[in-house]
């Protein structure tokens, strides 16, 4: 097994958890890369559209940097996830809390974009979202899509939908 990266099966968790030990830092940046371009190429936003898109991306950028920051940290303790579990409690709650903080700057910077689109931009993006995230972390594992419900850009309440 080379070093850094685990067997499918080295994590706790659903197929995306798992999925996680097979990819470095790099192959993970690349993915988010990819899905922020995606849903950037898939919106064919208009030249009004393209000034509001910078905020957004960087916003979709920090969330995802700081859950693959998370995902790390809890590779790197697993001790602490069992012999502490109070101390455990307080860095999941830690996390959650910058999380949250990372979807609400999302949804802000979402907000004057997501205002502009037309109807057929919000149908590809609710895709795009989906597909993305849960192609590339697995499902869920960036909250409900990067800009679900919570996040601002999307409504993630009919998991069937597409």
């Amino acid at each position: 097994m080379m070093q850094g990266r685990g067997m499918p099966g080295s994590m706790m968790g659903g197929p995306g958890r798992r999925m996680m030990g097979w990819f470095s830092p790099e192959d993970m940046n690349a993915f988010i890369d990819a899905h922020i371009a995606a849903i950037h190429a898939g919106l064919k936003l208009n030249a009004d559209q393209e000034k509001l898109w910078p905020p957004v991306e960087s916003a979709m950028r920090n969330l995802a940097t700081l859950h693959l920051g998370h995902m790390q940290a809890m590779r790197e303790t697993p001790r602490m996830m069992t012999g502490d579990p109070v101390g455990m409690l307080r860095a999941v709650a830690d996390r959650m809390s910058q999380g949250a903080d990372a979807m609400r700057k999302l949804a802000d910077a979402a907000s004057p974009l997501y205002a502009t689109l037309d109807e057929a931009q919000k149908r590809r993006l609710q895709v795009l979202v989906r597909m993305g995230s849960r192609a590339m972390m697995g499902r869920r594992m960036m909250g409900p899509g990067m800009m679900g419900s919570g996040g601002g850009m999307m409504d993630d309440d009919d998991e069937d939908s597409p």
